[in-house]
């Protein structure tokens, strides 16, 4: 396979970054964390992002997206990783789209795809029951009552839970295969106690008592559900795997253009010979990092039976990647860089929230391991 970008991916690349660094700069975070947003992201920046088609990057022609696939999908989140643009492309139109696509019915795909592409609506997606991601740790259950569900139990740190329109829960089913059901955030037994994480996004912990469901809120459009949320989990690994890329090449960048002006003894501190071997030693793994992103994402595209090693593989190596380039910047930058005057900071606090999302790199260097038989 080839890692270079072809022309329509250069061009998407392209797009994307100059959209951002004037629509959703570092600044625009700041000034979300400064007002405290009580969703954490921006709605108008949110129906931009479906003026320029993105948020139907994987949602087929017939139902009003441009089906671009995965790689296209990891650019988008690639530059917003860049600018820490706060958005909810990859829980509605990635995660939600991947939820559709692999287990929807044909009547909710009509329904809730064409909303996705044209940017109407945000959708979360309700995972994790602990502090730490475990994805066999399900203890929701959906139990069958009638010609529909009563769905009981809890879920923790719900990305872009607080501003979402459509909840996707999952859930155990009466076999103990696994369910994605359709859930209204303001549906009776549904409690919500938003939080505000480090980076300033704002996720959300839900409560489901008793909560009736109709029939058609489960995703039954798939041959087997629990290889449907298996796949989810790989699309969304990937994907976040591309955004803490983003952070790693951005917080690298700013990194070495401030230690290419900061001068000390009369000549810029780029100059020292034990900065140039931490810097060359970022530039290796980010080029480690983007590498096994672009295997992953192109993989997900091309051979998706294959995809779930390099996507773990992704993950952990991105997320520790992100963290490594912020946590070397800050100590380049010195005591500044420990101050809010400067950004490498925020990307520090990003790369931290971001590399949890999904498991972090100690978890994904687990499963590596795992599907290689060790």
């Amino acid at each position: 396979m080839s890692f270079v970008l072809n022309e329509d991916e250069q061009m998407l690349r392209d797009s994307a970054r100059a959209f951002l660094a004037e629509s959703a700069p570092v600044t625009a975070l700041r000034a979300l964390r400064d007002e405290k947003s009580p969703t954490g992201f921006s709605s108008e920046l949110w129906s931009s992002f479906a003026e320029m088609g993105w948020s139907g990057v994987l949602v087929s022609e017939d139902h009003g997206g441009v089906d671009m696939g995965y790689a296209a999908a990891g650019l988008v989140l690639e530059e917003m990783g860049r600018t820490l643009a706060s958005s909810p492309f990859l829980s509605t139109s990635v995660l939600a789209a991947t939820a559709f696509n692999l287990a929807g019915t044909d009547a909710q795909k009509s329904k809730w795809l064409p909303r996705i592409a044209a940017g109407e609506t945000v959708i979360a997606i309700a995972l994790d029951e602990r502090a730490r991601h475990n994805p066999d740790h399900i203890e929701t259950r959906a139990k069958k009552d009638g010609n529909g569900f009563v769905l009981s139990g809890k879920k923790r740190f719900v990305n872009e839970g607080a501003g979402a329109d459509l909840l996707i829960v999952v859930a155990r089913m009466d076999d103990d295969q696994i369910g994605l059901f359709m859930v209204d955030p303001k549906a009776n037994g549904v409690s919500r106690e938003d939080r505000r994480t480090v980076d300033s996004h704002v996720p959300a912990d839900f409560t489901f008592d008793d909560v009736k469901l109709d029939g058609d809120a489960f995703l039954s459009g798939a041959d087997d559900s629990d290889a449907a949320y298996r796949r989810l989990l790989d699309a969304g690994r990937a994907c976040q795997a591309a955004e803490s890329l983003g952070v790693a090449e951005q917080a690298f960048d700013d990194t070495i253009a401030y230690i290419s002006e900061r001068e000390q003894f009369g000549v810029p501190i780029s100059s020292f010979q034990g900065l140039q071997h931490r810097a060359a030693h970022l530039l290796g793994e980010l080029e480690l990092a983007r590498s096994l992103v672009r295997r992953a994402l192109t993989t997900l595209d091309t051979q998706p039976s294959q995809a779930p090693l390099w996507c773990v593989a992704a993950k952990a190596k991105a997320t520790q990647v992100s963290r490594l380039a912020a946590a070397e910047g800050i100590q380049m930058h010195g005591g500044v860089g420990m101050t809010d005057e400067y950004d490498i900071g925020l990307y520090y606090k990003r790369a931290q929230a971001a590399g949890e999302f999904l498991g972090d790199d100690a978890f994904n260097a687990g499963e590596v391991a795992r599907m290689s038989g060790y």
